[in-house]
Order: structure tokens, then C-alpha cells, then sequence
């Protein structure tokens, strides 16, 4: 019997050189570049400060927020703190988070953050909103009237069990 010879490798082609000719990837915007890096900012300024400190800069950035963001951020930073007490402010990508254990629950992102034209109310996959197979995990917020409000109430003690 002849001896059987390895068959041979094939090049394999870069994932960029398989792309379309003439176009680029445009990657993360601007917005998303700073956001990351802002994200790495605040994990170096977390092991620094304590939940004090954490609560401090979440306060420093709704303040720093264009007046409808701001003014949302401040009732929403209200409704969260007296609907779950024992959630953590912490600044998560830029933005208010409130956190269990230190995984963060739910956040509020403002419309200027990605010039959106409404801010977002997101929750993450520690939040224990389940109902059946599928459920919203973020909500879109124009102004937040006292029917909202309560809703956001429920759904905050909701997600956090």
C-alpha cells in the first residue's frame, strides 16, 4: 500500500481582505468610541470611591444633562431610590445605572446621549421582569407623568425581585 501524504493546507484569508472592495467598515460611531471610554474611566474611579463616591458621580452626570434629559433623570433617579432601596447608583457606559450586588439592573439613558429623540428607560438580563417567552427590556420616555412614574415604580421593584 502506498503511503497516504497529508493533504495540504489552504491559505486562509484575513476577515478584512474578504470584505467588499471599497467598503469600509464604519465601526462605532463617535458617540459609541466615548461612551466605551468613559466606561473605562468610571471602572477606574469605582475601586477608588465607594458607594458614596458612585452615588455622588451618578448625581454630577444627571446634573450634567441638557434640561429634559436632566429634569427626567432626576425624577427617575427619585422614583428608583424610594421603589428599590437596596439598588446601587453607579455610572454604567456614561449613564445612571442602579445595580444589585453589582450587576446593574436597570439604566437610564438620555434622548442627547445618542441624539435620540426620546430617552430610554433599559433594563438588563438581571432584571426579573419574565412574562412568558418574551418581555420588553426597555421603554422609550417622551415625559414622565404620574401614570409613567408608577409604572416605572412596579417595574423597578418587579426587576429586582
Amino acid at each position: 500500500m502506498a503511503e497516504r501524504k497529508p493533504a495540504k493546507k489552504g491559505t486562509q484569508k484575513s476577515a478584512k481582505s474578504t470584505t467588499a472592495i471599497g467598503k469600509a467598515s464604519k465601526g462605532f460611531t463617535d458617540e459609541e468610541r466615548a461612551a466605551m471610554q468613559e466606561r473605562a474611566r468610571e471602572l477606574k474611579a469605582a475601586g477608588r470611591a465607594g458607594k458614596e463616591g458612585e452615588e455622588s458621580a451618578v448625581l454630577a452626570k444627571i446634573a450634567a444633562m441638557p434640561a429634559p434629559d436632566r429634569t427626567m433623570g432626576e425624577r427617575l433617579h427619585a422614583i428608583i431610590k424610594a421603589s428599590a432601596p437596596g439598588l446601587s447608583p453607579k455610572l454604567w457606559y456614561g449613564m445612571p445605572a442602579y445595580a444589585k450586588n453589582g450587576s446593574v439592573v436597570c439604566f437610564f439613558q438620555g434622548a442627547q446621549k445618542f441624539k435620540t429623540r426620546y430617552a430610554t428607560l433599559g433594563f438588563s438580563d438581571q432584571a426579573t421582569l419574565d412574562e412568558g417567552h418574551m418581555w420588553p427590556t426597555a421603554f422609550a420616555l417622551t415625559e414622565l407623568t404620574a401614570a409613567e412614574e408608577a409604572r416605572i415604580g412596579a417595574l423597578v421593584k418587579k426587576a429586582v425581585g
